[in-house]
């Protein structure tokens, strides 16, 4: 079990704000209780961007901000050459200052707002030298909520937060509802969406524990929280602390009003409830794989999407949606790109994209959906410091076991039999066709993270399936 550092909850005096009938946004009561439109609170003020990043959302933050009149400073520790196509983007901008390949002190001083990105270090001494100088930090998911004004679920978890937040978002969009999808997809701007909120939307966030954490600086949590799953991970960021990772997690729930709705996948539940039982305030819904009415039939194969699925039903419950309405959707629904996703069969195999199996859990779980003896798995990767025990048993089990070259491999590559390590994924891929044969399934699922070859788990996703259509996708 986790020891939970010791939690540092804000006052828990909130006023609501009613939109459409109900209390939607909750302002803590020691800001201001009342919020202007989003651009005049942009407008005009000093903002620094820590983290510009290559996919997308911290180029639509700083344009969004740009566009809104903020004096902005977009600093990020890699160079300009590397982030050249994000640069690009925002050039034409005269008032926004790069200062790229370092941070500096100073553009954390004398400003009016910090805009944070995932990943930021715990001990970083520049957000110590804002909160130093009672500069606000902040993460573009949390200012989504609190800007927007509008009802929120969020969804966090080790694993399955991608598809529950996927399903929900069909779900709502089944029984007619507008829906704002962000937190952490790819390629979504969170403040952009501001630009699209009105008070008949929902926001559906997917929030990993970075996102997370950003609620805690903020004192906030959306209406309906859902909570996947609960495994060690991000161990290299945390420096194996699993409570604070569970702490940063937490944060989903740990500012609910007694009205909201925390729905808890069972395999989670007895960690939260043991280290936050007499904190959670909100509604508990406890949901896995047997809440699921067994007469509901998913395209997506595993126990664990039938998990996934049920807490997707419990939040929807919490919502108001009929049932009728759900079982259409989540029957309908063809899963996450990257996900456990059915991207080609050739010649009798089924070839699978899993890339973002980042843990050994993630890769565990696609190989209980797929089977074992006609499997040959791709995996491998950059280390994450998290325990492999339990894979590295399954592994005898199947066909083959090719593996990307990464600093997570040189750790397991001694207690994986005939474990050819390749240093291209051109040259596994190719070797996994020689191999399977008709019946076959070749299953891309790393277990490790993507750095060192790739540039995150997309970019290696993407490599996959280019060379995946390369041979022909489909008979």
């Amino acid at each position: 079990m986790c020891r939970v550092p010791q939690l540092r909850r804000a006052p828990s005096t909130t006023l609501c704000c009613v939109v459409s009938g109900r209390c939607v946004i909750r302002f803590n009561a020691l800001r201001c209780g009342v919020m202007t439109d989003p651009q005049s609170y942009f407008k005009g003020k000093k903002i620094t961007v820590t983290g510009l990043g290559l996919l997308g959302r911290g180029v639509g933050d700083a344009r969004y901000l740009a566009e809104c009149g903020a004096d902005l400073i977009v600093t990020d520790l890699k160079s300009e050459a590397e982030l050249k196509e994000s640069v690009e983007h925002l050039k034409a901008f005269s008032n926004i200052t790069f200062v790229l390949g370092e941070h500096r002190l100073e553009d954390f001083r004398d400003r009016d707002l910090i805009l944070k990105a995932a990943g930021v270090p715990l001990d970083s001494i520049y957000i110590a030298e804002a909160k130093k100088n009672a500069i606000p930090v902040r993460m573009s998911a949390d200012l989504l909520m609190e800007l927007s004004e509008i009802t929120t679920i969020g969804v966090t978890g080790t694993r399955g937060k991608s598809t529950v937040t996927h399903m929900i978002a069909d779900i709502l969009r089944e029984a007619g509802k507008a829906v704002l999808l962000g937190g952490n997809i790819r390629g979504v701007s969170n403040l952009e969406l501001l630009k699209e909120a009105t008070p008949d939307h929902v926001a559906v966030l997917e929030l990993d524990s970075w996102q997370c954490q950003g609620l805690g600086e903020a004192n906030l949590s959306p209406h309906i929280a859902v909570f996947t799953t609960f495994y060690s991970d991000h161990q290299n960021y945390y420096k194996k602390d699993p409570g604070q990772y569970l702490l940063d997690k937490a944060n989903i729930f740990l500012y609910q009003d007694p009205d909201d709705t925390l729905a808890i996948g069972a395999q989670c539940a007895p960690t939260l409830i043991e280290a936050f039982g007499e904190t959670i305030v909100s509604n508990i819904v406890i949901a896995d794989e047997h809440k699921l009415p067994k007469s509901w039939q998913l395209q997506i194969p595993g126990v664990h999407n039938r998990y996934n699925a049920a807490l997707a039903l419990a939040a929807a419950r919490a919502y108001g949606i009929d049932d009728a309405v759900s079982r259409r959707a989540l029957e309908a629904f063809k899963g996450v790109t990257g996900r456990l996703e059915l991207i080609a069969e050739k010649s009798g195999v089924q070839v699978y994209n899993d890339t973002t199996a980042t843990t050994p859990e993630a890769t565990l779980a696609a190989l209980d959906a797929l089977g074992t003896e006609r499997t040959v798995l791709i995996m491998g990767g950059a280390d994450k410091d998290l325990d492999m025990h339990k894979l590295l048993v399954k592994l005898p089990e199947l066909k083959k076991v090719l593996l990307l070259a990464g600093t997570g491999t040189d750790r397991i590559k001694s207690e994986v039999a005939n474990g050819m390590i390749y240093h291209t994924i051109q040259d596994a891929v190719t070797v996994a066709f020689e191999v399977a044969e008709s019946g076959d399934t070749i299953l891309f699922s790393p277990a490790f993270a993507s750095f060192g070859m790739f540039t995150n788990e997309y970019d290696r996703g993407d490599q996959f399936v280019t060379l995946i259509n390369a041979h022909g996708a489909w008979d």
